[in-house]
């Protein structure tokens, strides 16, 4: 299977890109509900808790899990990549959300090599929104320096915003007061950015209320389909890998928390009904 991975349901935006561009493999989401949501944890709690989780989906039977959180994208992914796996998984993959992003705000085509600049140059200004952890990690900056050095980016960390999705609060006055709070020191600026990056797997699910504050020459940028595209052209150049992935068009859906509760939510969000399973996470030794 394909392991999905997030905090909370926002990651379900992720999934549902991907069966929807990339129906026929099979799927496993889970939601660490229990302890979300990580925007604003140490780098050591973000990191033990991915790799529990990257790790039970790998004894479930995923080959490859992405990581549809940007924080545990920018605070686990490396370490994880570079010496979890080569030391205890060697045959398994896992990918994040931040350089497919990086490579869409650098105007990269989904089938690019990476380490490839754009055919030409980009320049301007772009935005990223992000939990505390996220744009604390400048993870943005540093990946986007390698792609396009000349583009300009702003930073904007939005702390309530998940805690708002995870709690059904995606509209109505005291909703847009807080997309107000976090979204006026990007848009009060002089220059508006030319795109904005919703940098969080939760934020899609605000998109209404953005797009009514965001000026419409601002284009607004959703995480979903892109790492759809790019994981499509990643299976393209690592066919090993792509083999190894059950085509039942299947998918299963596990939380750390109450299933009845994320049921409810993910329902509300894929637009069609669910079964979710409570699991529990063990320590990784």
């Amino acid at each position: 299977m394909i392991g999905v991975f997030d905090s909370g349901f926002g990651g379900l935006t992720v999934l549902a890109s991907l069966r929807e561009s990339l129906p026929q493999y099979d799927y496993l989401f889970l939601a660490d509900s229990a302890r979300a949501p990580y925007g604003a944890r140490s780098f050591d709690v973000i990191y033990e808790s991915t790799l529990e989780s990257v790790e039970w989906l790998f004894d479930e039977g995923c080959t490859l899990v992405i990581l549809a959180c940007n924080t545990a994208s920018t605070r686990a992914l490396r370490n994880i990549q570079q010496i979890h796996l080569p030391a205890r998984r060697p045959d398994r993959r896992v990918l994040g959300v931040v350089r497919p992003s990086v490579e869409a705000l650098a105007g990269l085509p989904p089938g690019a090599v990476p380490g490839e600049t754009p055919p030409s140059p980009a320049t301007g200004l772009v935005a990223v929104l992000g939990t505390e952890s996220t744009i604390a990690s400048d993870s943005y900056r540093i990946e986007l320096r390698k792609l396009a050095p000349s583009l300009e980016l702003i930073q904007q960390a939005c702390p309530l915003w998940v805690p708002l999705v995870e709690a059904g609060e995606l509209d109505g006055p005291g909703t847009e007061w807080f997309l107000k709070r976090s979204l006026n020191p990007v848009l009060a600026r002089q220059r508006l950015p030319q795109r904005l990056l919703l940098g969080c797997t939760h934020f899609p699910l605000l998109l209404p209320g953005i797009r009514r504050l965001v000026p419409p020459s601002v284009e607004i940028i959703v995480q979903g389909g892109i790492v759809a595209s790019r994981l499509a052209a990643w299976m393209a150049r690592h066919p090993d890998q792509e083999a190894r992935i059950g085509r039942g068009g299947h998918c299963r859906f596990a939380t750390t928390d109450d299933p009845a509760w994320f049921a409810a939510r993910g329902e509300r969000l894929l637009g069609q009904p669910l079964q979710a399973e409570r699991i529990r996470l063990r320590p990784v030794r």
